[in-house]
């Protein structure tokens, strides 16, 4: 077994030098059947001097392949990590996660094992995403309840061997814009009777800054992105259960409608109340709150994107 570590990135050089160096002091065990690892990083058109620092004489990433595109969105840069990556098995992860030294073994024990309990290597193995805004020492996060997901397939910390992503048919590129585009290649890969192998030995930490009113936004935009997103995610698997998932029922529009009164609970109307726990020292709280809001632009945004679909059809 060989690892590619397919990371795409995007203007996140701080946080991506953190990674990278977690990614070099990777500890495999010497009777393993892992027998060694590569990362290809996709530069997917970042402005910030990501290149220039990692082709800088200074930077010594050893395991590190660089290659670049114009800017086209995660979907993209994973397709073309996965076509330069020289390994049997791939592993996603964001370019703003840190791994511990133990993360690629317990990836590779985990899919030993799974592939043993199935009797099958019809398998990818996934390990928790915990979230945190501890940019010295990220990995000294805990497991929260908020870092709870229930995503089949999400490529913030996933292995997989790489036929079944050829088989696949790869990330869907049409997805440019925020969102869903991992979660639809799961979809296929549930198809093709792929089993998620739950890997808790291999956390990924997903740092973020701390919460601030000038963030919203962008994570408006993003949300509005999502929605967009979330109906062409459909428009490929129109199921009750892709519904469920982009939020494109009446539940979820007269969920996010009551809470948030119609839209009078929004950026502007709540920042007084957001701001008082940021000073309070709650930015993580003030997060949550602020997400009554961002999910009624995201349902928003779901409907007046279907909408847009249906006359494009017609």
């Amino acid at each position: 077994m060989f690892f590619s570590v397919v990371i795409p990135t995007y203007n996140r050089k701080p946080i991506l030098e953190k990674c990278l160096k977690a990614l070099e002091n990777q500890q495999l065990a010497a009777n393993t059947i892992l027998e060694g690892y590569e990362v290809v990083l996709v530069d997917d058109g970042s402005t910030d001097g990501t290149v220039d620092w990692l082709r800088s004489p200074t930077t010594h990433f050893p395991h590190v392949r660089l290659f670049q595109q114009d800017h086209q969105g995660p979907a993209a840069a994973r397709n073309l990590g996965v076509e330069k990556a020289i390994g049997d098995t791939i592993i996603f992860i964001d370019s703003d996660l840190v791994v511990t030294e133990s993360f690629l073994q317990a990836h590779a024990d985990a899919l030993i094992e799974g592939e043993k309990k199935l009797g099958s290597d019809r398998l990818f193995t996934y390990g928790a995403v915990i979230n945190t805004s501890n940019f010295d020492q990220p990995t000294s996060e805990s497991y929260k309840l908020t870092d709870f997901s229930a995503a089949y397939f999400a490529t913030g910390n996933v292995a997989i061997a790489r036929k079944w992503l050829d088989q696949s048919g790869l990330f869907d590129t049409r997805f440019q814009l925020y969102g869903w585009e991992d979660l639809e290649l799961g979809v296929r890969l549930k198809q093709l009777g792929l089993k998620l192998v739950k890997c808790p030995e291999a956390p990924g930490y997903h740092w973020h800054p701390p919460f601030s009113l000038d963030q919203i936004p962008l994570m408006i935009d993003r949300e509005i992105q999502r929605g967009r997103m979330g109906v062409l995610f459909y428009q490929k698997h129109p199921t009750w259960d892709v519904r469920l998932m982009i939020q494109m029922t009446w539940l979820h529009r007269v969920l996010w409608g009551l809470l948030s009164l119609g839209g009078r609970l929004n950026e502007r109307t709540m920042a007084p109340f957001l701001q008082w726990l940021i000073d309070s020292g709650k930015p993580q709280l003030a997060l949550e709150a602020a997400r009554i809001f961002l999910n009624w632009y995201n349902v928003q945004g779901v409907y007046a994107a279907y909408v847009d679909a249906l006359k494009n059809e017609g």
